[in-house]
């Protein structure tokens, strides 16, 4: 029997410095789907998805990371044009400067008012949730 189901990623919302409004990491990805778009890919078989997380950090931005917490799972079945995913998204502390590696063209350190306007994925909605979060404490709402 062959099964279809979405495939496993994580994505890392990466705060640098320790700073009240710490900027974040983001990479302009090299491939398709072009734009701007928070670290992260998929979880490898027989990886743990904390795991995942933080090799996807070291390898497309070069940063060692400390996973602060969980922040939420994002799973439309359109949220990545290429195949159905799920994405359970990380916020994580670093210090250092990022490098761009791996999937990353260009690495660019973000405040929340100069994020880009060309994300990929569903990564306006992810951002948009976190600064509500970080601004207002308040957790984003479960989709359907």
């Amino acid at each position: 029997m062959n099964y279809r189901n979405p495939a496993p990623t994580v994505d890392i919302i990466i705060e640098l410095g320790d700073k009240p409004h710490r900027p974040i990491v983001l990479i302009e990805r090299k491939n398709p789907p072009l734009g701007w778009a928070i670290p992260g890919g998929f979880v490898d078989y027989g990886e743990s998805v904390e795991t995942a997380a933080r090799r996807e950090a070291e390898e497309e931005v070069c940063l060692k990371v400390e996973l602060i917490e969980q922040f939420q799972v994002y799973s439309n079945p359109n949220r990545d044009p290429r195949q159905h995913t799920l994405s359970i998204v990380f916020i994580a502390s670093a210090k250092g400067e990022p490098q761009e590696a791996d999937d990353a063209k260009n690495v660019g350190v973000f405040n929340y008012w100069e994020i880009p306007k060309n994300l990929c994925f569903d990564h306006d909605q992810i951002l948009h949730d976190y600064l509500r979060y970080r601004h207002y404490h308040i957790r984003p709402l479960l989709r359907g």
